[in-house]
């Protein structure tokens, strides 16, 4: 191994020339585990309109009657690399991807193993592919569901015109990925605020599109609903209606925030002034609504499938 001296000719005799700190950094233990978790969420819990919720349960019995499909009714027959399922989960920031992935582990009653981009990449030749190997085992070996957050920085397109090793290293990966999706016999989920990303090869292999949009003002509603608990001090003119409409175009995220400012404005009032209230809210809707028009890139609008909306997906039965 190389050390701080350099061994020169056959005795073994060190160069005192070379200089005690070497300049290439030591090379880290491999990632750790990739462990599973269990949901701690469930699919009940799950706010979104219900275009998208007809799609997840569309979604649900594909996987749930993937052995009747494929082995009953021998759709083997015209698709026989498959062998699990793979759910693209995609849409603005904040719409509930991560959390609806968790809800339909914890639906199959199943483990989840959440792997983001930083477990899997790293910047010595070849560990990338093993890191990804490494993770599908550990989901084959748990029985545990995948789940690729920010997808599209895993499955995004090869590059065909390779001059370093660094894109050479980039394909590699990508095919590891394509084959491990081929061989791999259970469910994988990813989500992905830029679908647009994903490499042609990867979108053929995922058997079911969700696209999560924002929510509309139905949705909102239940969203505030939930998101204002019934232990946090509410004054009476808190008019969840009113808040419904005036967050048009927010995502359930940025309502969160906005709960948690406005209660952060509460809290170090005096006496019976603790409390939220309606002022406070649309304050920090405000505040969060400029925010996202002055700070970082406007979002694209995601669109690679989507379904329509007056059509119910057709049911799935034994």
């Amino acid at each position: 191994m190389p050390g701080p001296w350099k061994p020169v000719g056959a005795t073994g005799v060190l160069d005192p020339q070379t200089p005690t700190t070497d300049p290439t950094p030591a090379r880290a233990d491999p990632p750790a585990q990739f462990l599973p978790q269990d949901p701690v969420r469930s699919l009940d819990e799950l706010i979104v309109a219900e275009p998208v919720r007809r799609r997840l349960e569309f979604a649900v019995r594909l996987i749930q009657h993937h052995d009747t499909l494929y082995n009953g009714w021998n759709l083997r027959s015209i698709d026989p690399h498959r062998r699990g399922t793979a759910v693209n989960l995609y849409g603005p920031p904040g719409t509930g991807k991560s959390l609806a992935a968790e809800c339909l582990a914890s639906y199959l009653g199943r483990r989840y193993i959440d792997v983001n981009y930083a477990e899997i990449e790293s910047r010595y030749v070849g560990d990338t592919p093993k890191n990804i190997v490494r993770c599908f085992a550990a989901a084959e070996r748990d029985d545990a569901v995948l789940i690729f957050n920010e997808a599209d920085s895993i499955l995004g397109s090869r590059l065909s015109n390779v001059t370093q090793s660094g894109d050479h290293s980039v394909n590699v990966s990508r095919a590891v990925m394509l084959s491990q999706l081929d061989s791999f016999a259970g469910l994988v989920i990813f989500t992905s605020n830029f679908p647009k990303n994903y490499d042609v090869a990867f979108v053929r292999r995922i058997i079911a599109h969700v696209r999560f949009p924002l929510p509309d003002t139905p949705t909102r509603r239940r969203l505030w609903e939930t998101l204002l608990p019934a232990a946090l001090p509410l004054g009476p003119d808190v008019d969840r209606d009113v808040l419904a409409e005036r967050s048009a175009s927010l995502a359930g995220g940025d309502l969160v925030n906005i709960v948690l400012g406005a209660a952060a404005r509460a809290v170090v009032r005096e006496g019976g002034h603790r409390s939220v209230g309606l002022a406070d809210l649309l304050d920090e809707l405000d505040n969060v609504r400029r925010a996202r028009t002055e700070v970082g890139k406007p979002h694209e609008d995601a669109t690679v499938v989507s379904w329509e909306h007056d059509v119910e997906p057709p049911e799935l039965t034994e």
